[in-house]
């Protein structure tokens, strides 16, 4: 699930509620957008702050599609930092930015641009909310100009703590059961935008990133929000998991991607895993 203060979004085990449908409209402006406000980073803004260094650090600047884009937080950084952002969103009466535009569009389908349009996409917490990732990064693929670049965040379910807390219970912490009495109780928080409040796919390093060099991306470096507090417990096991993987033959490392699945971003990574890739 997103891990900020996004309505509808959960923050670690803390959902921070939605507007009921007929309080959007009521605070609605006449735009459709979100009344008068500051938008509110629906991410943790140690996602936003890793984001907006890597492409602080970019040496070129150019058109950048935030999606989904919730209030605007990040999207306001962005343009900040020099970049001509435009914004999309399955729900753009929540956005509050003015003199930005903003569209509706579904991660899952195809977004409402031209191919090629951008030279930058962020997608951040959007992809364990949709039924099909694979399609959103198509998409992305599809958008981005050659040589552009994807900066995509996931719930990192590979962390040694996380994997502990499968072992034990059979779920992560970002992904716990869907249950039908958990489903009615999001439905009645969050009306017709229970989407927001979901993570319907857990997605691990491995599976993005073989969906990442499916579509063409290639990545350039992996990042962590921010450490987790207590992975000094943990060190034990982190130790032997280290060791193992120097006793595997160098040809398995290499095809089972050991080095990365092993490094401080993932093993020892925080609650949110940050890749920076570009298209080949």
């Amino acid at each position: 699930m997103r891990t900020d203060l996004r309505p509808g979004t959960v923050n670690n085990n803390e959902v921070v509620p939605a507007p009921a449908t007929g309080d959007v409209a009521a605070a609605s402006s006449t735009d459709g957008r979100a009344a008068e406000r500051d938008a509110v980073p629906l991410a943790h803004e140690a996602i936003h702050d890793v984001v907006s260094e890597i492409l602080k650090a970019s040496p070129a600047r150019g058109a950048l599609l935030d999606v989904p884009a919730g209030e605007g937080a990040l999207a306001a950084r962005l343009i900040n930092l020099g970049f001509d952002v435009r914004c999309c969103d399955l729900y753009p009466e929540i956005f509050r930015l003015k003199d930005v535009e903003i569209k509706r569009g579904d991660l899952s389908g195809v977004l409402p641009y031209e191919a090629g349009a951008f030279d930058y996409v962020t997608c951040v917490e959007g992809l364990e909310h949709i039924e099909n990732p694979q399609q959103a990064v198509r998409e992305f693929a599809r958008l981005l100009r050659p040589n552009g670049h994807l900066i995509v965040t996931v719930p990192n379910i590979l962390n040694v703590e996380e994997r502990f807390k499968w072992l034990l219970s059979g779920y992560t912490s970002h992904f716990k059961p869907l249950s039908r009495e958990h489903l009615r109780a999001l439905r009645d928080e969050f009306g017709a935008m229970e989407e927001i409040a979901l993570h319907v796919n857990p997605i691990a390093y491995t599976e993005l990133r073989y969906t990442l060099e499916k579509y063409g991306f290639g990545i350039l470096k992996l990042y962590r929000d921010k450490p987790k507090a207590h992975l000094w417990a943990y060190w034990p096991v982190v130790a032997l998991i280290r060791l193992l993987g120097r006793l595997t033959p160098e040809q398995k490392r290499r095809a089972r991607w050991t080095d990365e699945l092993q490094s401080n971003e993932i093993l020892l990574g925080g609650n949110t895993l940050i890749v920076h890739a570009s298209k080949r």
